[in-house]
Formats: structure tokens, C-alpha cells, sequence
């Protein structure tokens, strides 16, 4: 007992430094038992006091591990999440003691904590900026909130993936903000050429294309562009219909003042109207060029002359058919002119028909006259040109019976010039004829009608011009053996009787004159097929023209004949009667 208490007291000792409470014992003269029941109890209490401070170690070194198990876990989150996989700071071994541990890793935890933080102010801005364009494309008006920023993937891969979503977001919306620009500038342009309000027709395909608005305040949704390609399209279509509108009352008013010679100061009163007559409708820009005020003038104007036109229908009338009859007279068809404006003139008084009818049926006439004219052109140019071979013949005739023609006179070799040319010309006269034959007979074997040249069928005059021609040949042959016998005869006398004698008038040929007359009413040589009668019995066709002026025609018997028949016909004299 006495070893326990002692080996107590040493321990309370140990623990307590000084012996106080044995002393106080001792001076209290407390028992062993006692001393050693309270010694005990000291102990046990101790004892319970370590193990309480065992405990609470433990649990801090557990929370502690747990606070390290935990960093680790958070390291390796924050390094996937943020696409990571090595950091600098991070030591790659784990040595030392816990707190040491977490001492090395807290730096590299703290800077990573501030990457993610940093990442996902990047992320939900760059998905703020993808909204709000996703969100004008689409033409939602609907405030746009806060991304929802997924924290567990913001690697810089994800990153770049939405930057680049952005981009092509950011491109689709300059795109777009580029079409609504051009729709806007071609409704201003149409609007201002149809003289209508932009603004309000811009505004009601949507508030924010007006021009008190931004550029990058405009609505690029696909609602938008498409309600501006409508209305594009609508406006273009107006303009073509008014274009159209305008350039139908412009013809009508070119007409009407043509019909009525109206002076052009009061035409250029509607120069406005009548400079887009032919113009296309890109071609019209100017402002107010087809507003419905100017158009509805324009049909006032029309209305009016249409009133003047029903009041001076009689010089309207005769004025169209002065018209037609110069078609007519161009064209070299005879028409008879007193009966249609006698016609004219029973229609009109009597009132059987309306003014625009009959107008109508003349310009219909006139139309037609135009097209049978077109039809004979290529025949009429072939006239043309044979007749003025003809004449080319004529002055050939008189040139070649000219004895003084090789004189060196003025203008001699002018003249010699021309015949070599009149020459070339009148030997193609045979092959012109034909080609004007044939093709006179295509035209009447196509419309069933006779093709006449001044109230003359023409193959009637070509058939007598062929038949002329062969009796020129006929009359040339008699006189080259004319000339012989004369020849043989004067040299037979001369030996009888020792001379020549005197040379009679050489006889004359056979030759129909056709001069060019006066012009007709449009500057046209109007010719006339003109025979002389007492030649081989033949007969002379001629008709009086439609303008009480003569339309002579070159002849239709003309032979082109050389130099060396034209000399030896020149040289021919009379028979002089032999002595008997």
C-alpha cells in the first residue's frame, strides 16, 4: 500500500510539480485508504482527460485528411472543368505532414479558384452576346436574362466553341443587317420615284427601320427581311403598272398631238410625261416621276384633247387619209381618192359612226398600207433601178449618134466616162428584167392579185419592153444589111461614074424617149411608161397620176448596142437611084 501511495504521490508529483496536497494530508492526517481513494479518482479523472484529448486529435487529424481529400477532389475538379491537366504550383508527390500537405496545395487551389471564376465571366459573356443575337435573328422582343453557365466543362476548347458560334452569329447578323439596309435604300428610292411617304411605308413593315433609329438598332429578324422583300416587290410591281399606265397616256398624247399639230410650247408642258415613253423601268429615278397626281393629270389632258379630237374629227380624218394616200403614192398603187374622202365625209355627217371607230378603221388602213408597201419594196427598188438603166440607155442613144463626141470640147471626158459606166449599166438590163419577172409573179402567186405600178401591171410592161427589145434587135439587123447594100451599091457607082456621091441624112433609129419627170409628193421620180405610137404600130400605155401631175416612166424599149453598131448605123445613107 505504502509503494502505491507512494508511486500515486509520484505521479502526482509528475504531474502537479510540488507535493501540496500531501502535505495538506498530512497535516489533516488523512488516511491511506483514503488518500488512496483519492488518488485513484485523480487518476481515473486524468486518464479521461487524455483520452478526451486523444479523441480530439484524432478528429482534427481526420478532418484534416478529410480538408486534404477534399482539396485533392477539388484540385482535380477545377483542373477537368477547366481542361487542365497539369497546373504549374501543384507539387506532383505528396510528402510531409498533413498540414504541410495542405499548405501546398492551397495556393495552387486558390489560383485555380480564380481561373474558374475568370472562365465563367467569359463564358456567360461571350453566351450573353450569342443570345441576344440568336434572339434579334429570331425577332424575339423579349428581354434576354443570364446565361445558365455550365461549370463543369469550361476548358478553352468549349470556350472557342462558342466564340466561334459567335463569330459565325456575329457574320450572319452583318449579313442580314446588310440586306435590311439595301431593302430600306430601295424602298426610299421607290418610294421617292412613286411619290409615297418612306416613313410611313417603312415603318409598318417594322418601328425600327426608320432613320431615327441606329444602325445596329434595326430588326434583322427573318420576319423582317421578308415583310421588306414583299414590300420591295410590291412597290416594284406599282412602278412597272404606272410605268406602263404613264407610257400608254404619253403615246396617247404624242398621237392626239400629232393629230392635231399641236405646237410645242403646250407639248412641252408635259415633257415630265413624255421623257419615259420608251424608258424601262430601271431606267425611270427621278423623284415623283410616276406619282398618281402626275398621272392624273396626264389622263385630264387626254380626256380633254380626246373632246378637242371628237370636235375637229373632219381635218383629223382627212389629215389620216393624206396619210394613206401618200403610203400609196410611195408605194405607186393607184388608189381612188375623191370616193374615200367622199365617204369620209358621208360617215362623219351622217353619224352612223363614232369618231374613235372610225379613226380606228383608218388607222387600221393605214397599218395595212404600210404592210403592202413593205411587201413591194424590194419589187419597187428593182423598178428603180431599171427604169433609171433605161434612161441611162436613152442618153447612151443620143450620145452614140453624136459625131462631135470625141471633140476635145469641155466636159468631153466627163461624157465619155459616163457612157462607159452606161454601158455596164444597160447590160445588166436583161438580167434585171428577168429577176423583176420572176419576182413580180412570186408576189401575185402569194396574194392572188395583180401587181400594178401606177394603175399598170408591171408584167404587161415588161412583157412589152422584152417585146420592144426583140424588135430593136430585128430593126438593127435590117440596117447592118441595109449599110452593106449601100456600101456595095456606092462602090459600083463610083466605078461607073468615077465619084461618090453626096451623103444623105443617115436614117434614124428606133428610140423611145423617157425622161425623168417632176418629182411626186415625197420627192420620188415618178415615171410613166410611154410608147411612141407610130413605132411598129405599137401602143402607149399611160395613166394621169392621183395629183393632177403627169408620172412619166422610163421607156420600156431600150437596147443597149456597142460602139461599132452605133457608128455604122450613124454612117448609113440613102439609096441614090441608078441611071438607067
Amino acid at each position: 500500500v505504502l509503494q502505491n501511495i507512494e508511486w500515486r504521490q509520484w505521479n502526482l508529483k509528475v504531474l502537479f510539480g510540488e507535493k501540496p496536497l500531501v502535505q495538506i494530508w498530512d497535516e489533516v492526517g488523512e488516511s491511506d485508504e483514503e488518500r488512496d481513494k483519492m488518488l485513484l479518482q485523480l487518476e481515473q479523472e486524468c486518464l479521461d482527460v487524455y483520452k478526451r484529448k486523444v479523441d480530439l486529435a484524432a478528429k482534427s487529424r481526420a478532418h484534416l485528411l478529410q480538408a486534404l481529400a477534399n482539396a485533392n477532389g477539388e484540385l482535380s475538379n477545377l483542373q477537368s472543368a477547366l481542361g487542365e491537366k497539369s497546373f504549374v504550383g501543384i507539387p506532383e508527390k505528396t510528402s510531409g505532414t498533413i498540414k504541410e500537405q495542405l499548405a501546398a496545395i492551397a495556393p495552387a487551389l486558390e489560383r485555380l479558384w480564380k481561373q474558374k471564376e475568370e472562365r465563367i465571366e467569359e463564358f456567360s459573356d461571350v453566351q450573353s452576346q450569342i443570345q441576344k443575337i440568336s434572339g434579334e435573328i429570331a425577332g424575339s422582343g423579349e428581354k434576354v436574362g443570364s446565361p445558365v453557365v455550365d461549370e463543369s466543362d469550361l476548358s478553352l476548347k468549349k470556350l472557342d466553341e462558342f466564340h466561334s458560334q459567335l463569330q459565325e452569329l456575329q457574320k450572319e447578323k452583318s449579313e442580314r443587317l446588310h440586306k435590311v439596309l439595301e431593302f430600306v435604300s430601295t424602298v426610299h428610292d421607290l418610294c421617292a420615284v412613286l411619290g409615297m411617304d418612306f416613313f410611313t411605308t417603312v415603318t409598318e413593315v417594322h418601328p425600327s427601320l426608320n432613320d431615327s433609329t441606329g444602325v445596329q438598332s434595326k430588326s434583322i429578324s427573318s420576319d423582317t427581311l421578308s415583310r421588306l422583300a414583299k414590300t420591295v416587290l410590291a412597290l416594284k410591281d406599282d412602278k412597272k403598272q404606272r410605268l406602263l399606265k404613264l407610257q400608254e397616256l404619253a403615246t396617247q398624247l404624242t398621237d392626239l398631238w400629232n393629230l392635231m399639230d399641236t405646237p410645242e410650247e403646250e407639248r412641252s408642258l408635259f415633257d415630265h410625261v413624255t421623257c419615259n415613253i420608251s424608258a424601262s423601268v430601271d431606267e425611270v429615278t427621278i423623284p415623283g416621276a410616276l406619282a398618281l397626281d402626275l398621272i392624273e393629270q396626264a389622263e385630264v389632258e387626254v380626256e380633254r384633247l380626246d373632246q378637242l379630237k371628237a370636235s375637229r374629227m373632219k381635218e383629223i380624218a382627212f389629215k389620216k387619209q393624206s396619210e394613206l394616200e401618200d403610203i400609196y403614192a410611195r408605194a405607186h398603187v393607184e388608189i381612188d381618192t375623191e370616193a374615200a374622202r367622199e365617204k369620209i365625209m358621208s360617215r362623219i355627217d351622217s353619224g352612223s359612226v363614232e369618231p374613235s371607230e372610225l379613226l380606228a378603221d383608218m388607222d387600221n388602213q393605214i397599218v395595212n398600207a404600210k404592210e403592202e408597201a413593205l411587201s413591194r419594196k424590194d419589187i419597187l427598188e428593182k423598178v428603180e433601178k431599171w427604169m433609171s438603166a433605161c434612161e441611162e440607155e436613152s442618153w447612151l442613144d443620143d450620145y452614140n449618134r453624136d459625131d462631135n463626141r470625141y471633140n476635145a470640147s469641155r466636159g468631153a471626158h466627163l461624157n465619155l466616162k459616163r457612157a462607159e459606166k452606161a454601158r455596164i449599166l444597160v447590160n445588166k438590163i436583161p438580167a434585171l428584167v428577168d429577176t423583176l419577172v420572176a419576182k413580180t409573179r412570186q408576189w401575185e402567186e402569194e396574194r392572188g392579185l395583180s401587181f400594178t405600178y401606177d394603175g399598170v401591171p408591171l408584167l404587161a410592161m415588161l412583157d412589152e419592153y422584152q417585146m420592144l427589145r426583140h424588135d430593136r434587135e430585128e430593126e438593127k439587123r435590117r440596117m447592118r444589111d441595109q449599110k452593106k447594100f449601100h456600101e456595095q451599091l456606092n462602090t459600083e457607082q463610083e466605078a461607073i461614074f468615077g465619084s461618090r456621091p453626096s451623103p444623105a441624112r443617115p436614117l434614124s433609129t428606133k428610140k423611145v424617149v423617157g425622161p425623168r419627170a417632176n418629182g411626186g409628193a415625197n420627192g420620188t421620180p415618178n415615171r410613166r411608161l410611154s410608147l411612141n405610137a407610130h413605132q411598129n404600130g405599137s401602143r402607149s400605155i399611160n395613166k394621169d397620176g392621183k395629183r393632177d401631175n403627169t408620172r412619166p416612166v422610163a421607156p420600156l424599149n431600150y437596147v443597149a448596142i456597142s460602139k461599132e453598131d452605133a457608128a455604122s448605123c450613124m454612117s448609113v445613107t440613102e439609096p441614090i437611084p441608078t441611071t438607067p
